[in-house]
């Protein structure tokens, strides 16, 4: 303890702050004019990081949990083979906010924390900053997780704001707003019932049935493409649990179920980089298979159950999952939508990386 409060009287006077901005709670923070040694509260704002930063996207990183490569080992691979200096940021646990140790932290001498909003905040989280305050390190929220479609665009603004470039930032939101324009005002010409939906977070992951979402991340934005989900009477919060009776009294007319690719366990659903179509198709079909109450709804009998890739719910990304929802719900009124193609313009236009893999996919008739 005694080295924990002499290496925060060191930092309390160790940085030259030079702007302010407003993050995504509100607040005003006073921070480095070009930070250099930036902590994130998750890894896997690297794939925002890359839509902003050019060239290696983690050149002011200082450190960061180790989720990327826990739970997206692909793109993990992918950006580390493209920029091998991202396998030497040091981890700071296994992946969830509350592994952030002050201590560690406070070694890799941060100018600043960047943090995400959950859906919720820990006791350890309000320690930690109030720790960081304390020593003058200025911490600061972004949420690309839980109000998808009211701080997606204010935290791209923010993370260009942080790393002096606004300009990509914009160039970003200004596709990202044009994609999913397109699809509100393609909606507001429909009438007629909404078509009534079931999304199942990490289908073949746990042994219950069924881990959902409805008030925020990826709920929201199956609303926002016109989904009637069925939880919705039911799930209070951003997270919650529907039984097998209650999906099978529902009757969703589509079933869509969220996954990423695990080599490990064949018995989750496989989507995401580095996974073929075949693949992904194939998985779906067996994991719904062996469902005894999911197989015996009308929308799998049917085929219209459907695969996206998980970890499309943290990150901008999601403009594509946006449009994978509207084609699956309303497969007539989008005929011409192609998401194929708005990923490939994504990774070509924003990200260093080449598309690859495969991020949704449908039951074979």
């Amino acid at each position: 303890m005694r080295f924990l409060f002499s290496l925060l009287l060191l930092l309390c006077s160790s940085s030259a702050l030079a702007k302010s901005i407003v993050d995504i709670t509100g607040q005003t923070v006073t921070i480095p004019d070009h930070p250099q040694r930036v902590i994130l509260g998750e890894s896997r704002m690297l794939y925002t990081l890359a839509l902003v930063i050019p060239g290696n996207p983690v050149a002011p990183i200082a450190g960061w949990p180790g989720d990327m490569a826990k739970y997206d080992p692909q793109s993990w691979q992918q950006f580390t083979t493209l920029f091998p200096a991202i396998k030497a940021v040091p981890q700071l646990g296994a992946g969830a906010l509350r592994d952030l140790n002050p201590e560690r932290v406070l070694q890799l001498k941060p100018d600043l924390i960047i943090l995400p909003r959950l859906a919720k905040r820990g006791a350890e989280e309000a320690h930690f900053r109030q720790l960081m305050q304390q020593v003058n390190i200025p911490v600061i929220y972004v949420d690309l997780r839980v109000d998808l479609l009211n701080n997606t665009v204010p935290s791209l603004k923010i993370f260009g704001e942080v790393f002096n470039q606004p300009q990509r930032a914009q160039a970003f939101i200004d596709f990202y707003q044009q994609h999913m324009r397109a699809v509100a005002a393609r909606l507001a010409t429909r009438q007629g019932a909404k078509t009534r939906v079931m999304l199942h977070l990490h289908l073949g992951r746990r042994d219950t049935c069924c881990t959902t979402v409805v008030n925020g991340n990826l709920g929201q934005l199956l609303a926002f493409a016109g989904g009637d989900n069925i939880a919705a009477g039911t799930v209070k919060g951003v997270f919650g649990e529907i039984n097998p009776e209650q999906v099978l009294a529902q009757s969703p007319q589509v079933y869509i179920a969220t996954g990423m690719a695990d080599s490990n366990n064949n018995n989750m659903l496989q989507l995401g980089p580095e996974v073929t179509a075949a693949q992904a198709e194939a998985s779906l079909q067996h994991l719904l298979a062996g469902q005894t109450v999911l197989s015996q709804l009308a929308a799998v009998k049917n085929h219209r159950a459907y695969g996206l890739w998980h970890n499309f719910y943290l990150s901008p990304w999601h403009v594509v999952a946006v449009e994978m929802f509207a084609k699956a719900l309303y497969p007539q009124l989008f005929a011409d939508l192609d998401p194929q193609h708005t990923l490939e313009q994504l990774f070509q236009r924003f990200l260093p990386l080449p598309v690859s893999g495969t991020f949704w996919s449908q039951l074979p008739q």
